[in-house]
């Protein structure tokens, strides 16, 4: 999408990782973002391991009421989002019961470490919490050329890394671009409806 945001816009990437991938995903949608000439909030959600050292801030309830749009990113966990983010999304009940979330664009990224790991399924998944706040999901169109070529991660329903045997938080130069033309079109999306 070639398109500037027509307004100061904001997208909340919110993620949880363990191991680096989900976050390096995380930082390229940002930069996507940024091209669109929105402003990127990276957060994380707590882990529950106590020695976990966030890369980026802690989400605070509401920063998610504030932004214009979410981008959610979660490892795979046989084939779900990982228990935190999962925890994260089980208390915002009174966000739900007020409507805060209704018609914002929102989409989801993720990290397996196989290629047949769970990634779409986690995707999918990611999806139904967003779906009962009434977002609006958007995914990556194939008019990507990265996402007919990607030989490792890269999905229509959002961005994904493939970390394979030696659990390589560098992303393929597909994934890479997928994650950024992923939040440049959520930013511009955002930019349009609000």
């Amino acid at each position: 999408m070639s398109e500037a945001v027509l307004q100061p816009t904001t997208v909340l990437i919110l993620y949880y990782s363990r191991h680096g991938s989900v976050a390096a995903l995380a930082e390229k949608i940002a930069v996507g973002v940024a091209a669109a000439g929105a402003t990127a909030m990276i957060r994380t959600v707590p882990g529950f391991n106590h020695d976990d050292d966030p890369r980026h801030p802690l989400i605070q309830k509401d920063e998610l009421i504030q932004a214009d749009a979410l981008a959610l990113g979660s490892p795979v966990r046989f084939g779900l989002m990982a228990a935190e983010m999962k925890a994260f999304w089980d208390n915002t009940s009174d966000l739900w019961l007020k409507g805060q979330l209704i018609d914002k664009p929102a989409g989801v990224f993720t990290s397996s470490s196989s290629m047949h790991g769970g990634n779409e399924a986690t995707l999918l998944g990611m999806m139904l919490p967003l779906l009962h706040h009434g977002m609006v999901l958007l995914g990556i169109p194939y008019e990507e050329p990265a996402l007919h070529q990607t030989q490792t991660g890269g999905t229509p329903y959002g961005p994904t890394h493939v970390s394979g045997s030696t659990a390589t938080t560098l992303l393929s130069a597909h994934e890479q671009q997928l994650a950024m033309s992923f939040g440049k079109r959520l930013a511009t999306i955002a930019g349009k409806l609000s």
